[in-house]
C-alpha cells in the first residue's frame, strides 16, 4: 500500500510517501496501525494501536484509524493564515477520538521556517538522515519495556497528548525522514534502516519506493525466529529474552526535503 504527495513550503518542501505491512491476522485484517500524508499542509503522522487489547474483545486499530483520521482533519481545518502545530493536531484528535483502544501516536509538519516541528507519544517515531548519517531519531516514551506510553478514551492506563516529546529540527535540502511504528523500529537498528533506504535515496527515487524496501526488511526480519532485533536486545536488558524478529504491523512514511 503506496502513497507519495508533496507541496511547497516557504524555500523548502517536504514531498512524502509510505508504504504498510499489515500482520497477517484475520480477525483484523487492517492491522492495527493507521497513517495519513497531508500535501496541503505538509504534515505527516502515524499511530500504531496498542495490540493488548485484543485479550479484551477490542480492535485496537479502529482506535489508531480513528485518531489519525480526526489529526489529518485537524491538520486541514487550520487556518489559512496560520501553520500546523503538531501538539495542537494531536490534542484536538485525541479530544474527538471516542473508539475503545489506544495507541502511540507521532505527527510531524515542516513549517514556513523550514524547520521540522513533531511531537511523539510512545515507540512510534523518526530518524533524520542527512549524507548518509542519521544526526536525530526520537526518544522512546515507555513506563516499562513493551509497554509504551499510548493515548486513549476513557481508559486509566493511558496518557496525556501533553506528555508527548516536542521535537523541533532545522532541515536541509537533502534530508531525509523515516518515520515509522514500532514494527519498523523494534525489527531494524538504524545502520539497517540505512542500509535498506540507502540505494533509493542515493538514486533519487521517489519516496514510496524508498520506503517499500526499508518495510520490506523490516517484514523479513520480523519472521525470523534467528535475527538478532533491537527488540530482542530491549527484552534482554528487561529481563525477558525475546527471541528473534518481533512479528507486527509495520508502516514506514519516507520524506525527503527539498530546495524549491
Amino acid at each position: 500500500m503506496a502513497d507519495r504527495v508533496g507541496a511547497q513550503k516557504g524555500n523548502l518542501m517536504m514531498l512524502s510517501g509510505s508504504f504498510y505491512i499489515p500482520k497477517e491476522r484475520s480477525s483484523r485484517p487492517q492491522g492495527d496501525d493507521s497513517h495519513f500524508i497531508c500535501e496541503e499542509k505538509q504534515t505527516i503522522g502515524l499511530a500504531d494501536g496498542v495490540g493488548g487489547w485484543s485479550s479484551k474483545g477490542i480492535d485496537a486499530g479502529i482506535y489508531a484509524r480513528e485518531l489519525m483520521n480526526n489529526a489529518l482533519m485537524a491538520a486541514i481545518l487550520t487556518q489559512s493564515d496560520r501553520q500546523v502545530d503538531p501538539m495542537t493536531v494531536l490534542s484536538e484528535a485525541y479530544s474527538k477520538t471516542k473508539a475503545l483502544g489506544s495507541s502511540t501516536a507521532c505527527i510531524i509538519t515542516l513549517k514556513d521556517d523550514n524547520m521540522l516541528h513533531a511531537v511523539n507519544m510512545g515507540d512510534s517515531g523518526f530518524m533524520l538522515i542527512r549524507g548518509g548519517v542519521v544526526i536525530y531519531k526520537s526518544p522512546i516514551q515507555q513506563h516499562n519495556f513493551n509497554f509504551p506510553y499510548q493515548l486513549g478514551y476513557s481508559s486509566e492506563n493511558t496518557d496525556k497528548p501533553s506528555q508527548a516529546e516536542v521535537i523541533k529540527l532545522g532541515v536541509e535540502p537533502g534530508d531525509v525522514i523515516i518515520a515509522g511504528t514500532d514494527g519498523l523500529f523494534d525489527n531494524l537498528s538504524e545502520d539497517q534502516i540505512l542500509e535498506a533506504a540507502a540505494e533509493g535515496i542515493e538514486q533519487g527515487l521517489d519516496p514510496e519506493d524508498v520506503a517499500w524496501p526499508v518495510a520490506q526488511r523490516a517484514y523479513n526480519v520480523s519472521m525470523d525466529g534467528q535475527a538478532v532485533t533491537p527488540f530482542m536486545q530491549a527484552s534482554i536488558l528487561a529481563g525477558r529474552r525475546h527471541t528473534g524478529g518481533k512479528r507486527d504491523d509495520i508502516t514506514v512514511i519516507v520524506s525527503r526535503i527539498l530546495d524549491m
